[in-house]
């Protein structure tokens, strides 16, 4: 769901799914699947390239524990770290944003991260450190997001995530602040469901080409908001302005990563 505040409000849903994947069991996950396979095309397909390139070793998971190491979180080799995200359909992928969940070797929700893709092909990540309260499971961090998601949206906004690993239900927020003021509320929200042929045959012809339709539904959204007059920015106007990201586009030679 998303809930345009200001300057106009603009307001709409779409159903969708996603997977929520332990990173150690990604091989055992999809040997049992006809649709879906790893690091190979298939109908849907999940590849260890499309997340998190920082250099650990090859794998997604070693390449988010050399991120959190980096970042001061030494991590404990018993935990589990899932990731909350959507697959590739017959080859392509758009991410608006995956989330990984990482556990200590008690289940204990540790850190979180959101990663964060625009429709340019960057990527940025966010860590959320710590949960909400000792031994808790949700995690808050307002932070500013100098990236560019969407031309209708200020660099200059923070980012204010709101986290919970999902159980048998789910719901993740990242909202838009404008200083003090939220101008853009955006949920995501479901059920659980067994990643089982029988699902995955089912989600295919109940939500058919996900991603295809998560970028169709961004740009059908944003030609709306043209139409409604709200105020736009252009990405090369403010290259310093967008920090911190990854597989940066050619208009921020120069600065900006």
């Amino acid at each position: 769901m998303h809930h345009r505040l200001a300057p106009r409000e603009h307001h709409f849903e779409h159903g969708i799914f996603m997977l929520y994947l332990d990173l150690d069991e990604l091989d055992e996950v999809v040997s049992g699947l006809h649709l879906f396979s790893r690091n190979r095309a298939n109908v849907y397909s999940f590849r260890d390239r499309d997340h998190l390139p920082t250099g650990g070793g090859g794998t997604l998971k070693a390449n988010v524990v050399n991120y959190l190491k980096e970042h001061g979180i030494d991590w404990d080799s018993r935990g589990r770290i899932k990731l909350l995200t959507l697959p590739r359909v017959l080859g392509y992928l758009f991410n608006p944003v995956s989330f990984y969940f990482c556990f200590d070797a008690a289940g204990q929700p540790v850190c979180a991260i959101a990663e964060v893709g625009n429709t340019f092909g960057e990527m940025k990540l966010y860590l959320l450190e710590q949960p909400v309260q000792a031994g808790g499971g949700s995690f808050r961090k307002v932070i500013p997001k100098h990236f560019y998601v969407s031309p209708f949206s200020s660099l200059e906004w923070n980012f204010d995530f709101i986290l919970c690993p999902p159980g048998e239900t789910m719901r993740q927020q990242v909202d838009d602040r404008d200083g003090e003021d939220r101008v853009l509320v955006t949920t995501l929200t479901g059920k659980r469901a067994e990643l089982t042929n029988r699902n995955l045959y089912w989600f295919t012809l109940k939500y058919p080409m996900v991603t295809m339709k998560v970028i169709f539904l961004i740009h059908w959204q944003a030609l709306r908001l043209y139409w409604k007059r709200v105020p736009f920015h252009r990405k090369a106007a403010n290259p310093n302005l967008q920090t911190g990201v990854l597989h940066p586009h050619a208009s921020l030679t120069g600065g900006g990563k």
